[in-house]
């Protein structure tokens, strides 16, 4: 059976890259970079405009209803742009998890909130994603206390979403007009400067925990999942990118008195590129299509093969794409930097291919866990 995208999958597509297309230039990006506060508000007011906080929340909620599939189509375009927008944690984990483990009180009270993009959710998975850092927590009662880094989505939060080593989401709020004093977010760089992370420190805050959750543990896996296919099509997105402006470099680059892309060695590399990234996007597709179904391996393993093969493939299109460039990929004028980094920042967050690998492997009890 033929897989791909219906007729309201597409529109989204087109409608939001058209949007990114007159939104998000070079000069804002370098703009982003330079301010590093990962968010946009010029930016996150035109995607509200467009629906996109509000992408997988139910209709009855204020939401688009729509699923991951397009959640990924979105996160590909977005990939392709640049953006520096919140999407993985604040518009798919975070609502995610409410709709997996919140109760109905709860759901009415944030996800409205959400779709109309006030409420706007860091992540912090701590251990479960196997990520390098702080991860030291300990809840009593209702009030959370410790540390954790490597917060997703971080700039332009006003909440995070903090989940503990046993699965339990905790919801943190970090508004001027909360209790709690004890919160503090302290963004830090990272290697793409469009979207720091950073650090979450806690004193006896009073949080809001999800109290609807059946396993933790299951519902928090889902949400991790969900977050790695968004990550894996944000490379998609950024390596087709960075594959566009090799092939059009090389149809302006003249050395020896020809066009660079005349030559069989170039026309080589463009082609191993695009051959590498264009099954991929079946893979990306497929896995968040899965997340609909009542499998829990098959989602597990679909998110995990598709974060680690999009980072290893990833990895070798951002090499390649810029030997085309020559000397001039290195250097500023060009930007090629900004997807370079952004392709391998989303290849460790959320956890590595090796972690990945390795959770896919335990799964199908290929390894003791």
């Amino acid at each position: 059976m033929e897989f791909g995208l219906n007729e309201d999958q597409r529109l989204v597509d087109q409608s939001l890259r058209g949007f990114l297309a007159d939104a998000v230039g070079m000069d804002q990006i370098r703009d982003m970079a330079e301010k590093r506060t990962g968010f946009d508000p010029k930016l996150w007011s035109g995607l509200c405009e467009l629906g996109l906080p509000g992408l997988m929340i139910p209709e009855h909620l204020g939401g688009a209803g729509l699923g991951m599939l397009e959640a990924a189509v979105v996160a590909e375009a977005l990939g392709h742009a640049a953006a520096t927008a919140p999407f993985a944690g604040a518009c798919v984990m975070a609502p995610l998890a409410i709709l997996l483990g919140g109760s109905e009180e709860q759901q009415q009270q944030w996800l409205p909130a959400m779709a109309r993009g006030e409420a706007r959710l860091g992540v912090a998975c701590g251990a479960l994603s196997g990520a390098t850092g702080t991860a030291d927590l300990s809840l009593s009662g209702t009030q959370l206390s410790g540390q954790v880094s490597g917060v997703l989505d971080s700039g332009g939060a006003n909440h995070v979403l903090v989940f503990l080593d046993d699965g339990k989401a905790m919801i943190v709020a970090l508004d001027d007009t909360s209790d709690n004093m004890g919160a503090t977010l302290t963004p830090r760089p990272s290697l793409d400067r469009t979207r720091p992370l950073a650090d979450l420190t806690l004193e006896n805050v009073e949080v809001v925990a999800l109290d609807n959750v059946g396993d933790a543990m299951e519902m928090a896996h889902r949400v991790l999942d969900a977050g790695r296919l968004m990550l894996a099509a944000d490379t998609l997105g950024a390596g087709q990118c960075m594959l566009e402006k090799a092939v059009e470099y090389a149809h302006q680059r003249v050395q020896f008195g020809r066009i660079i892309a005349s030559y069989q060695a170039v026309k080589h590399m463009c082609a191993e590129m695009a051959a590498a990234l264009e099954p991929c996007r079946s893979l990306v597709w497929y896995g968040a299509h899965i997340q609909a179904g009542d499998d829990p391996v098959e989602r597990r393993v679909l998110a995990c093969l598709a974060k680690s093969h999009l980072a290893e493939v990833g990895r070798d299109v951002t090499r390649t794409a810029t030997e085309v460039h020559g000397g001039m990929g290195f250097t500023d004028l060009m930007g090629l930097h900004f997807w370079f980094k952004r392709i391998s920042f989303d290849r460790q967050v959320l956890g590595g291919p090796e972690r990945c690998r390795q959770e896919a492997a335990q799964i199908q009890g290929w390894m003791a866990a």
